[in-house]
């Protein structure tokens, strides 16, 4: 078990602190209590561990605010939850889910600039910002299902199977270069199912927004599925090994068959 570090035992407590907020606001049942409590705690042990025993490196500027994000998207997950125990009330606390995602996808746009202004960017802090824009997408796949269908939920899995594949796959593991549309898309993905969590267009409108989005997303991992493979390690013919020496005897052609009888 990876020891607690500061930053991540303080997101806990603001977790909680949340949670706790939106219980006295737009309520929040048992679900969405064990939910966003369970999220928080795997969060705070995660980032404890990408950032290691002290006096490792802390957070830094921008992934504190990757870590505000990250908070809020707890809030959304606990809403979302919440909203599907509740089955007919599910619609009651959407505002302030659409209000906290708002935030949450606002931010995304914050980090990364802050990261180049103060020359602190990373590895960590770059995977801890794709991972809380995932977790974002399948809660809000999970929040939209019941009213469009279950396969909008493949906008939130396929990263999950992206990942999946690469530890079968070992070729699929290799760094994939840095490509401004995946950025876009991924943004796109946030603020579409935000639409579609929002109910503001009529259901078939609704449904082509998150068929687009699907689209989106299949061509932009279809475009790093096929880089990988074209660049995956190819392995060397095996070396030929050289013919063994034909004994003198044989090399002395064989009686032709048609000419065998002849003189018998």
């Amino acid at each position: 078990m990876p020891t607690v570090r500061r930053g991540p035992a303080i997101g806990l407590f603001v977790q909680i602190v949340l949670l706790a907020g939106l219980a006295g606001t737009a309520g929040l049942g048992p679900a969405g209590w064990l939910a966003g409590t369970a999220y928080g705690v795997v969060l705070c042990l995660a980032l404890s561990r990408g950032l290691g025993p002290p006096p490792g490196r802390g957070l830094g500027p921008a992934d504190r605010v990757t870590l505000a994000r990250a908070l809020l998207v707890g809030g959304v997950t606990a809403l979302a939850v919440d909203a599907l125990a509740a089955g007919a009330d599910r619609a009651a606390a959407v505002g302030t889910l659409v209000a906290l995602t708002s935030v949450a996808l606002a931010l995304d746009a914050v980090d990364g600039h802050v990261a180049r202004r103060t020359g602190t960017t990373s590895a960590l802090g770059a995977r801890f910002d794709m991972e809380v824009d995932a977790f974002l997408i399948l809660v809000l796949g999970l929040y939209v299902a019941p009213a469009v269908g279950g396969w909008v939920l493949l906008l939130g899995a396929m990263r999950y199977a992206f990942v999946a594949a690469g530890r079968a796959l070992p070729w699929m593991r290799r760094p994939l270069p840095a490509r401004y549309w995946r950025k876009v898309v991924a943004a796109a993905q946030g603020v579409l199912l935000l639409v579609a969590a929002a109910g503001v267009l009529p259901g078939p409108a609704t449904a082509l927004v998150l068929v687009a989005a699907l689209a989106l997303l299949v061509e932009s991992f279809g475009r790093d599925v096929g880089w990988l493979w074209r660049h995956r390690p190819v392995d060397p013919a095996p070396p030929r090994r050289p013919a063994p020496p034909v004994p003198a005897a044989a090399r002395r052609s064989p009686a032709r068959p048609e000419f065998a009888a002849v003189g018998d």
